[in-house]
């Protein structure tokens, strides 16, 4: 089969201290969760519980307020014992309800009760998928209700819209998906029939790596249980493939090469799509996730599948602590995660992977002046200049400069390879967000 990429710049990055591919490890369950009531795009959460309340597992604990907000539930029965608060990295105040573990558990355990969702319409699917808080884990946290209502509202004529289903592992550090993609196979191709049948979609693009040839040859047999019509895409494993822009113009040419006509695309991954199946098959919110734990100070990498409002030092004990002190923490990959200061930080909806990296794998944190090498350029898949917007940024902020800078998608792949160690990707996302 042809493989489709997008046409320049991108990375092929390696790291081995990612955790094997191997089946995923159900982490302890946590003595104190935090459950923090922002997990999405928007404003928090309203708790509708208090200190001093008992909580089920899987009860809701806080209702959506306003458009960018999902529902918070609980990931673990017990007591509430007290709200915490603290800053995110956007200046942002978050809360948190701490839960201390303890009681029966309504899901965990027990067998599962299979409801049957065939004949639900698409606005009652809508409304389960926000009932039960399921939002874009893959990326910002968007609630996926929100954008399915703006889809199928416009989405009069059959056939306008292609479901795409993102299986490309461009980064090391999606392990965790991939680990999820074959242990709940029949979860994420149940989930991708679930949304084209919650909008009026009728067509599924399977766009998966082609190092994942096998991966994609299941999904695609499974998918044809559901009568729904399929196809697979293979797609190159250069870093940002599976960024929105990329992956575009890699479904433009396939579309173009295949003979069909895609119209727009709805662009979901592994992690989001079986948290619908959850949702709709099992009555059951988004309670763990699965998340990559390794990096160069981690004794023991490994898949987790941890309770949502786990604390990272939790992660890290369970994986065997750390070789040494790291000197950086990320939440995320390391090409595009962000640094964190407090391990008792929690886990979220759209947590994968947590790395503890030590100086040798950070490439040292000193930077230093700009020696012109023009690496930036050679790996900017939006044929961007970073080191010219750098120091353009550097020297006066402009209102062009910012426009310039808005077309940057924040990939990372110039901070990557800059042997100067300089933040040109943060700079200019900064730069971008204040045009």
């Amino acid at each position: 089969m042809k493989v489709y990429k997008f046409p320049q710049g991108g990375i092929t990055f390696e790291d081995s201290t990612v955790p094997p591919k191997t089946p995923g490890v159900v982490a302890f369950l946590p003595v104190l969760s935090v459950i923090p009531l922002i997990q999405h795009t928007g404003g928090k959460a309203s708790p509708v519980v208090a200190p001093g309340d008992r909580v089920r597992e899987g009860m809701l604990i806080a209702r959506a307020q306003g458009l960018g907000s999902a529902n918070v539930h609980a990931s673990v029965p017990g007591e509430v014992v007290r709200t915490v608060s603290w800053e995110t990295p956007e200046g942002i105040t978050n809360e948190g309800l701490v839960i201390r573990l303890g009681g029966g558990f309504e899901k965990l355990g027990k067998e599962e009760k299979i409801f049957h969702w065939e004949e639900l319409m698409p606005f009652a699917l809508q409304q389960l998928i926000a009932e039960y808080g399921v939002v874009e884990m893959e990326g910002s946290g968007q609630p996926l209700a929100e954008f399915l209502g703006a889809i199928h509202s416009r989405n009069s004529d059959a056939g306008t819209v292609a479901l795409v289903v993102r299986c490309v592992f461009d980064d090391p550090w999606l392990a965790a998906d991939y680990v999820l993609c074959q242990e709940r196979l029949k979860a994420v191709v149940e989930g991708s029939v679930i949304i084209c049948r919650s909008v009026q979609i009728n067509r599924i693009v399977y766009a998966v790596s082609y190092r994942e040839k096998a991966l994609g040859n299941m999904l695609l047999e499974e998918a044809g249980n559901y009568g729904i019509p399929a196809s697979l895409m293979l797609t190159e494993t250069r870093y940002p493939q599976k960024n929105r822009r990329e992956l575009e113009l890699a479904l433009r040419n396939y579309e173009k090469s295949e003979g069909l006509s895609l119209g727009s695309f709805l662009i979901i991954g592994p992690a989001t799509l079986a948290a619908v199946h959850d949702a709709i098959k099992l009555k059951k919110p988004i309670v763990d996730r699965y998340i990559a734990v390794g990096g160069s100070a981690v004794k023991n990498p490994q898949v987790l599948r941890a309770r949502i409002g786990t604390r990272l030092r939790d992660l890290f004990d369970e994986c065997g602590g750390f070789v040494e002190e790291p000197q950086r923490i990320i939440l995320g990959s390391p090409l595009s995660g962000r640094q964190v200061t407090d391990l008792d930080e929690p886990i979220v909806k759209t947590s994968y992977a947590a790395a503890a990296l030590l100086e040798k794998q950070i490439g040292g944190t000193v930077m230093r002046n700009c020696i012109g090498c023009g690496e930036c350029r050679l790996v900017c898949p939006v044929a961007l200049d970073p080191e010219a917007l750098y120091k353009e940024i550097k020297r006066l902020q402009s209102e062009a400069t910012g426009l310039i800078a808005a077309e940057c998608h924040g990939c990372g792949c110039c901070d990557l390879v800059c042997p100067s160690r300089l933040p040109l990707s943060t700079v200019i996302q900064d730069a971008a967000k204040r045009t």
